[in-house]
């Protein structure tokens, strides 16, 4: 249990706001390719496909960085990591600019992804900063960093116009190293590294930070957020190029609709924190997964033309999602979606208080997953197939999937949890109150009055 007697509140709102701001300019640089990417398609008559894998590089990058990045995090503290980590990434971004051929591309695109395993470092570092009541909250508020996506979507289309997408680039790896200097300088170290270089105490090896992840309970976890962040980094990187591909606008409209779709994905994601610190993360997480499968099953329908033999003849007529409604909904998508990240980080310092660099990376690494194959596929189907909404029907089984198996994980755990009710076949759920009936056991009425007792610790750590 680390020691926050000695941190103040204005320690506590420095280190959240320093880390919330460095991420947000991370993300920013780290969705890059979605709007530059449009630019280099064109210059170099890029496929669907090849555009996809373009898009989906750095993600790879920043996924699977997040594993060693959140391990050094909990070795050697995460402002050091977070400083070192920045000024790579600014020099990644900076070489980007010199490119000219697709294969040299994707290298310096694994460079730039980098800056997606600022994610993992951020987590670590905030979260010694809280207690275990507020981390929810704390922890949301630093997601809400995902913003740096809209940021990109909105801003980087005007640089383009202006200066050119290798001068955009330039500008985003200036911006990049200056924020690392700022965080370093302004930033102090966490409260577990300092009490451990005090105590003189070695910080646990590798191997013992990774030993969670034997857990199937981190995987499951983790497939959540191959959704809730892998597609929602794929959407960002991919709706501009849906948008002037399905809907016929122009890239600076395209940033702008994207953009619409970003940010509620990020800013809310404070809300996600709040929500599962008071009502549950089961409840928010259940909430995403319902409310996302209603708006991708209307996504998902293409345009389409009927012609039916009616009284007089055949009748014609076509259904088509107009851009309002494509658009309002990506906006609720979004909305759900920054609550369900949240939601899924307010379980790791809760469980794993002790790995949360490891373990979070494990699962921040499996959602950026999401967010390097989605892209590759939404091209490949959209090759396959000519069918712009063939993306979002993806998704929507992916959604389905995920919520078939967490409310299955769900029974199956309230069920080894009171086995008195495993054969209670009157009972949809658990009850509040014992039931009076002569086909439950005596056992089942003791586990039934000890649910509402039990409840209020269950809702704590779902």
């Amino acid at each position: 249990m680390k020691d926050l007697s000695g941190v103040t509140r204005g320690q506590q709102v420095r280190a959240l706001g320093l880390s919330t701001l460095s991420f947000t300019v991370c993300f920013a640089v780290w969705t890059i390719f979605s709007i530059i990417g449009v630019k280099i398609k064109q210059d170099l008559g890029l496929s669907e496909t090849q555009f996809g894998l373009l898009v989906a590089t750095p993600v790879l990058t920043g996924s699977i960085s997040r594993i060693f990045l959140g391990v050094w995090t909990e070795q050697f503290g995460g402002r050091l990591v977070f400083t070192v980590q920045m000024l790579t990434t600014a020099v990644a971004c900076w070489l980007l600019s010199m490119v000219t051929t697709y294969e040299i591309f994707l290298l310096a695109a694994l460079g730039v992804g980098l800056a997606g395993g600022s994610f993992i470092v951020g987590i670590a570092y905030t979260s010694q900063w809280f207690e275990k009541e507020k981390q929810g909250t704390a922890l949301g508020i630093f997601g809400a960093g995902n913003v740096g996506a809209a940021v990109t979507n909105f801003g980087a289309p005007f640089l383009v116009l202006a200066l050119g997408w290798e001068q955009t680039a330039q500008v985003y790896a200036v911006v990049l190293a200056v924020m690392a200097v700022a965080f370093f300088l302004l930033s102090k170290e966490d409260p577990g590294t300092n009490a451990r270089r005090k105590s003189g105490e070695k910080p646990a090896s590798a191997l013992m930070q990774l030993e969670p992840l034997k857990k199937v309970q981190v995987w499951r976890f983790a497939t959540y957020y191959f959704f809730v962040f892998g597609a929602f980094v794929a959407l960002a990187s991919y709706l501009p190029n849906f948008y002037t591909g399905a809907y016929g606008v122009t890239l600076a409209t395209a940033g702008t609709l994207a953009a619409l779709y970003s940010l509620p994905a990020s800013v809310f994601r404070a809300l996600g924190g709040w929500l599962s610190d008071r009502l549950g993360a089961r409840f928010v997480m259940y909430l995403t997964f319902v409310v996302s499968l209603v708006c991708l099953f209307i996504m998902s329908y293409p345009a389409t033309e009927y012609v039916v033999q009616g009284k007089e003849g055949p009748v014609s007529f076509s259904m088509a999602i107009p851009l309002w409604m494509f658009v309002t909904l990506a906006v609720v998508l979004g909305f759900v979606m920054s609550l369900g990240k949240a939601a899924v980080y307010k379980h790791i310092p809760v469980y794993y208080p002790e790995h949360v660099g490891s373990v979070g990376g494990l699962v921040g690494m499996i959602g950026g997953l999401g967010g390097f194959v989605l892209p590759i596929a939404f091209g490949g189907l959209l090759d396959l197939t000519g069918v712009w909404q063939t993306s979002f029907m993806l998704m929507f089984v992916i959604v389905l999937v995920s919520l078939i198996w967490m409310h299955v994980a769900i029974r199956l755990m309230e069920r080894r949890k009171y086995p008195q009710l495993a054969e209670e076949t009157q009972l949809s759920d658990l009850p509040d109150t014992p039931v009076q009936t002569s086909r439950v056991s005596q056992g089942a009425r003791a586990a039934g009055s000890s649910f509402q007792a039990a409840r209020a610790t269950q809702q704590r750590f779902n």
